[in-house]
């Protein structure tokens, strides 16, 4: 038996797993909990205590061989710096001020990219289910806060994933509709480029529900109106109230608010063509997975149709789209499977 410690390691929440990996490679979670991250000036403290509260709920000290953590913002030579916490983390001086004898840090995006091949069928929902090649390369796109991009190539014990910002690639507009999307972003943002991100992400769909409604293209309710109302009042402030695009998508799924109805159908199949832009570059055979955590739950509306369509719709490329295995991610704990696999790795 092997003790490794996974965590996922946010501006606003740290998670930490402690895991017991079994002779037979069999990966247990003996105990897990969330923490605020600014409460505390370091990773190391909270550790400390994650440790000190597990050896009280499993009747023994333990002591990680171990560690593995996924950090929400980019990876150098085992270094990083958080986008939104004034933490710097270094791999070398965590083993040193925690006592554990390999530590890595990875990308938060790199931890999915590992933990989709350590998910269940359960785990999963088959969007389409293709024709999996065993030694294939596999692709992980998923919208969120932003849009998260990587990809893996199976290797003799398992796989190398690669990190990717294919996020912040230019929105390819695909209609009238979305080629008038791209000149109110880009005249509402006053900036020469869109990247694909400010579309296919939270803050997209935000985006695209002003478009639409400014432009008049349906009517806004009285009651998601209100709540945009309050959240474009608090741009620019530390503190909100309103998710945005939370919102739109309830309102949506409800099938009580047009506009919110239209801005999804427009977000999902803007969706769907970057997951096929990104399928088409790579021809992962392996399986595209869609994570990130906007998809799981607006599971009803991509499967309205409209994301496969849009991702298989590439002309000539139709038929080799429709080959690849496409899976989404249900399981939200996804990267902190990715960093335990990824410290039974080290």
């Amino acid at each position: 038996m092997a003790l490794l410690l996974a965590g996922d390691i946010g501006g606003t929440k740290t998670i930490l797993r402690l895991v017991e990996r079994t002779v037979k490679g069999e990966m247990n979670a003996l105990y897990e909990f969330r923490y605020p991250s600014g409460e505390f000036p370091d990773l190391v403290p909270i550790v400390r205590q994650f440790l000190t509260e597990a050896a009280a709920k499993l009747d023994f000290v333990p002591e990680p061989e171990k560690a593995c953590f996924a950090i929400a913002g980019p990876v150098v030579n085992n270094t990083a710096k958080l986008t939104n916490l004034p933490w710097r983390l270094d791999a070398k001086r965590l083993e040193q001020d925690l006592g554990i004898s390999r530590v890595s840090l990875i990308n938060d995006f790199v931890a999915v990219g590992y933990g989709v091949c350590g998910l269940e069928a359960k785990d999963l929902h088959v969007l389409q289910a293709g024709k999996p090649g065993k030694n294939d390369p596999i692709a992980v796109i998923g919208a969120g806060t932003g849009l998260g991009n990587c990809f893996a190539i199976p290797e003799a014990n398992g796989i190398r994933v690669f990190s990717s910002e294919g996020g912040h690639a230019d929105f390819a507009p695909r209609s009238e509709l979305e080629f008038d999307l791209l000149k109110y972003l880009l005249a509402k943002h006053d900036i020469p480029r869109i990247s694909i991100e400010r579309v296919v992400s939270g803050q997209g769909i935000a985006s695209i529900y002003q478009f639409l409604r400014d432009r008049k293209l349906a009517p806004e309710s009285a009651e998601v109106g209100e709540a945009i109302a309050q959240w474009e009042s608090e741009i620019g402030k530390s503190e909100k109230t309103v998710d945005p695009g939370a919102t739109i998508a309830q309102a949506a799924l409800k099938k009580c608010d047009r506009l919110s109805e239209q801005t999804m159908q427009m977000f999902v199949e803007a969706y769907g063509a970057v997951a096929g832009n990104m399928a088409v570059s790579l021809l992962p055979y392996g399986g595209l997975y869609v994570a990130g955590g906007i998809a799981a739950k607006i599971l009803p509306l991509i499967l309205e149709g409209g994301f496969m369509r849009a991702f298989t719709h590439k002309g000539r490329m139709d038929s080799l789209l429709e080959m690849i295995p496409v899976r989404l991610v249900l399981n939200p704990n996804v990267g902190l499977i990715g960093a335990a696999l990824c410290a039974a790795g080290l």
